[in-house]
């Protein structure tokens, strides 16, 4: 059926995600199981203003993390060309790139946090939010410093070191987050505040190790030689020329889920606790689909190093397979125990009897939430981002926001309204980019590409 060089590449697209998908996995976790152990030990309120403050922040930061991800594909080209000095120069650039997004996208964090109450939130939403909200943001800041060095050693083909310090953070925010929710054990009892001063810890300690670790162990000691800290201004240029529409791709799509949390706080507390049980579930495939998407965007950007057509395609396609194979067993299991996975959040009946329809169209977009990060990820190895970020801008913000509301309010069908219009800008987004990758591969255009 797949010729031995597609079996190849299935098997080394495979086995370069899976450190990848745990890394993302392990990120997503982190605001998981801080709604789970809010929910848990706080109840439902806490959990709507844990998941209405994470969204805003994680909105704010998708523009950096989803930028970020155009330097591993430039990195496996830099390897493919035994470009050295370049591969050294794109780790450095790629920092003051990050430390250029915690200026600027520390703007509308402090936007958000004075004007919280406008967003039209229960009065008890707003009480407690905005502090919880300014810990999160703040967290920010570690989080684009580790993803952009996490950058350097997924586009070596080593993830597993990333995927280590990922995995460390996250037992260390849950531990963290027992003790400072809790109090016990001595340390102060802190409350909802204290999941996100968890968090808050974890990702400096996590940046802090990365880097250093990037630095100073031998295992890239041949990238650092005689080496000094400098402004590469081209390089610096060509980063942020890619990583802010590539950043825009995830801003687009994580917007229009960020805005429709917005819109469940209009309904009721409870269709806004639902609202970010079932996401988070949601987003955890998605993390994973998307790791496997990075893979695929390294793989592409490697053989366009190597000026292989041939390669692309086979890369690519690999890429779309294993993420259509993923996301399908995901459906069929969020669809077949969506009760079991709504109860590990929660025990409220009022809140489960909503999210439980939520979930059933969240496994329906299971492969179109798939497929359309995929897509992106196949692009971004080709450096072509502009016309992707068009079709996000599209797909979310002219179709799905709008359709949502429209079901949702004016129809009446309330949460699951909202979701509808989402699956619909998600399946949009998976045509079209799909259609955009099946033109760049043709010959006569991956001719003109390979000659950059």
């Amino acid at each position: 059926m797949f010729t031995d060089v597609f079996k190849k590449e299935l098997g080394i697209t495979l086995k370069l995600a899976i450190p990848i998908v745990v890394a993302q996995l392990g990120v997503v976790l982190m605001g998981v199981t801080d709604n789970i152990m809010v929910g848990r030990l706080l109840g439902k309120t806490a959990l709507g203003v844990s998941g209405i403050a994470n969204s805003i922040a994680y909105l704010i930061s998708s523009i950096a993390v989803g930028g970020m991800a155009v330097v591993a594909p430039m990195i496996s080209k830099a390897k493919a060309e035994s470009d050295i000095p370049k591969i050294r120069n794109l780790f450095t650039s790629s920092l003051w790139v990050a430390l250029g997004f915690s200026i600027i996208l520390t703007i509308p964090g402090i936007i958000a946090y004075f004007n919280f109450e406008k967003l039209g939130q229960p009065e008890n939403i707003n009480q407690s939010a905005p502090e919880f909200l300014f810990y999160i943001l703040l967290s920010n800041i570690p989080l684009y410093f580790f993803v952009s060095a996490k950058q350097f050693t997924d586009g070596l083909s080593k993830p597993y070191i990333a995927m280590s310090i990922t995995l460390t953070g996250l037992i260390l925010n849950i531990t963290g987050n027992y003790l400072l929710i809790t109090g016990s054990f001595g340390f102060p009892r802190l409350g909802l505040p204290g999941a996100a001063i968890s968090t808050l810890m974890s990702r400096i300690i996590m940046a802090i190790v990365l880097i250093c670790y990037i630095r100073y162990s031998g295992k890239f000691k041949n990238y650092f030689e005689n080496f000094k800290v400098n402004f590469n201004t081209e390089l610096v240029k060509k980063i942020s020329s890619l990583s802010v529409p590539g950043g825009f791709q995830f801003f687009f799509e994580i917007g229009a889920f960020s805005f429709a949390v917005i819109m469940m706080g209009w309904i009721s507390e409870t269709a806004l606790a639902a609202h970010q049980i079932a996401i988070n579930i949601a987003s955890t495939t998605y993390m994973m689909a998307s790791g496997i998407a990075f893979a695929g965007g390294i793989r592409v950007g490697e053989a366009w190093g190597m000026r292989s057509p041939k390669r692309i395609r086979t890369s690519g396609y690999a890429a779309y397979l294993l993420v259509f194979s993923f996301m399908t067993i995901c459906m069929l299991i969020i669809f077949v125990f969506k009760s079991q996975l709504l109860s590990v959040y929660i025990n409220d009946d009022d809140v489960l009897a909503v999210a439980i329809p939520l979930l059933v169209i969240a496994s329906i977009f299971q492969l179109s939430d798939g497929l359309q990060v995929v897509g992106l990820g196949a692009l971004r190895g080709l450096s072509d981002v502009k016309i992707p970020t068009f079709i996000t801008f599209i797909a979310y913000w002219i179709i799905a926001l709008p359709l949502g509301y429209i079901l949702g309010f004016i129809f009446d069908f309330q949460s699951i309204g909202i979701w509808i219009g989402l699956l619909t800008g998600l399946s949009v987004s998976a045509v079209l980019l799909y259609y955009r990758f099946f033109q760049l591969i043709k010959p006569s255009k991956l001719k003109n590409r390979l000659s950059v």
